[in-house]
């Protein structure tokens, strides 16, 4: 079972490269990292180009799915099982790894965790957007039926390497398994796994390790 680990963003919403920037004494890309090796064989690094050398990486492309088969291309032949993490999420647990693994254990193609959303949902026609409205709803979706989809996700490794063949592009790798034809699932997410997108995310996962720090050790 191996990792692949997604790191190789500029930052351009957050400002800058976010994935160096500390969450305790640790950077974000070395804790995501350290869980990823805890719960596989192997872990490839994935990385903006000029950081390759400095992190022992391999180099990410143009878009997130570029990246992910750059990351594939280094991942050996014989491995059964391959989890793709977005490094942005430093919280996620060895637990919720172990979950979407045996989800691909008991036959799934793939598996991502996910989260029951809480607000209404509305689709809407970009295309009338007009200053501050920014377009005209066409759908509410029944929200029961609705998940917010984090990482790790796990794949059986057949499975991503012929649907990223295609050479397709997803914000997500169980997208392109899905219109593959593969069977992917849900099990249950984790809040912890939050994605730091923007400064007030990083905040809150400082105040998370924080919160977590023994007393003896503050």
């Amino acid at each position: 079972m191996w990792t692949i680990v997604v790191a190789g963003g500029s930052g351009r919403r957050f400002g800058r490269a976010k994935q160096y920037e500390t969450l305790g004494d640790k950077r974000i890309i070395d804790v995501s990292r350290s869980v990823a090796e805890s719960a596989s064989q192997g872990v490839v690094l994935v990385v903006p180009a000029a950081d390759v050398a400095a992190e022992s990486g391999v180099a990410g492309g143009a878009t997130r799915s570029d990246s992910v088969r750059a990351g594939l291309a280094a991942v050996p032949q014989d491995a059964d099982v391959v989890c793709v993490h977005d490094a942005a999420r430093p919280l996620a647990s060895v637990a919720l790894y172990h979950r979407v693994i045996d989800a691909i254990a008991a036959g799934a193609d793939a598996a991502v965790p996910g989260l029951a959303v809480t607000d209404t949902i509305k689709v809407i026609d970009t295309a009338t957007a007009d200053g501050a409205v920014l377009g005209e709803v066409t759908a509410t979706p029944d929200r029961s039926t609705l998940v917010a989809v984090q990482t790790p996700q796990a794949f059986r490794a057949d499975a991503l390497r012929a649907a990223h063949r295609a050479g397709g592009d997803a914000t997500d790798d169980a997208a392109l398994v899905e219109a593959a034809g593969g069977r992917v699932v849900v099990v249950e997410g984790d809040p912890m796994a939050r994605k730091i997108t923007t400064p007030d995310d990083l905040q809150w996962a400082r105040a998370q390790v924080e919160t977590s720090r023994p007393e003896t050790s503050r």
